[in-house]
């Protein structure tokens, strides 16, 4: 019996996942019904998914929009990616179904010293001459203004390496830019076991500390840059203030000897350690307050009970009275 022929190019059609896009920085309220009146246009859509949180059912800020052919999907990447929906410009990316291709970080490069002019397509434009681009990135705070840092994901490590070969060190709108191998924060402290740093934060000294003698206490250690104690409109003290040393050995220096220590007197410990930016407070108290709101819900969900088929006769009373047994 001779065996079938298989069908022409049926080896050459993709799989359903190739017709799958990510979608990302979406605004929070964005809805299935918003996304399908944008990616229809391109092509019949099969399905979209905006990602939501389990607990509270808020959006995660991405969707996954299906395609029924990867024609159109491509035409969606190649049209839609970086446009403006419902004022935030959107990420698009092919889905991948296996994480460890995002996750390895494999051809994922850093770009810092950003112009603020500069958006995720600019910089996808000036670095798509070096290879397919999985993933492109220009970090935004709240008010969406840009951070001057950004991420690039290549396919292949090769690529990457051209592209930092290449863009490390030019000029882009009058400012130099640094381009290397992105690593996570996790590994970036662990390759020495601690993070560098060069702006201190110093609090619980007296009110009575003298500009000049803080600083003195400090150049002992190494040059100092700047220094200043904050004051109320009266002058006093608030009681903290910073350190900014030339070299990140001298503020560790610093922080060592003068942490946990009575350096300028007082009946409080000092505290010195690495001043935070205000976009790291705001992520831990966000964090802080997410992980407290979540514990809530999963302790009201352990807690309260859904009683249903209740005969007509039950009131709060006895159905408070049948279960205050337990």
């Amino acid at each position: 019996m001779t065996t079938p022929a298989p069908a022409p190019n049926a080896a050459a059609q993709p799989p359903l996942a190739s017709a799958s896009l990510y979608v990302g920085d979406l605004d929070p309220n964005i809805t299935e019904p918003q996304l399908f009146e944008t990616f229809s246009v391109v092509g019949p859509v099969a399905s979209i998914r905006v990602c939501r949180d389990a607990m509270t059912r808020r959006s995660l800020g991405y969707a996954y929009v299906n395609f029924h052919n990867v024609v159109d999907a491509e035409r969606a990447l190649d049209t839609l990616n970086y446009t403006t929906i419902k004022g935030k410009a959107c990420r698009i990316m092919w889905k991948h179904r296996d994480p460890s291709i995002r996750k390895s970080g494999a051809g994922n490069i850093f770009i810092k010293n950003l112009d603020k002019s500069v958006d995720t397509r600019t910089l996808h434009d000036t670095f798509s001459q070096f290879g397919n681009i999985l993933s492109c990135k220009v970090s935004m705070d709240d008010q969406a203004n840009s951070r001057g840092f950004g991420f690039v994901q290549f396919e292949t490590a090769e690529e990457a390496n051209e592209a930092i070969a290449k863009v490390n060190g030019i000029m882009l709108l009058e400012k130099k830019l640094f381009v290397g191998p992105f690593i996570p924060r996790n590994e970036r402290d662990s390759v020495t076991g601690e993070r560098r740093f060069t702006n201190c934060y110093v609090k619980n000294f007296p009110e009575d500390v003298a500009d000049d003698k803080f600083e003195a206490e400090f150049k002992k250690y190494g040059e100092v840059t700047s220094c200043k104690i904050m004051r109320k409109e009266d002058g006093t003290s608030r009681g903290f203030g910073f350190v900014n040393f030339k070299e990140a050995d001298h503020a560790k220096a610093a922080c060592e000897a003068i942490n946990a220590s009575k350096t300028f007197g007082g009946d409080k410990e000092v505290y010195c350690g690495r001043a935070e930016k205000e976009s790291e407070r705001k992520e831990k108290l966000k964090k802080k307050y997410d992980a407290i709101r979540m514990e809530r819900l999963k302790n009201n969900q352990l807690v309260n009970l859904y009683i249903k088929n209740l005969d007509d006769t039950i009131d709060d009373e006895k159905l408070r009275t049948t279960f205050e047994t337990f």
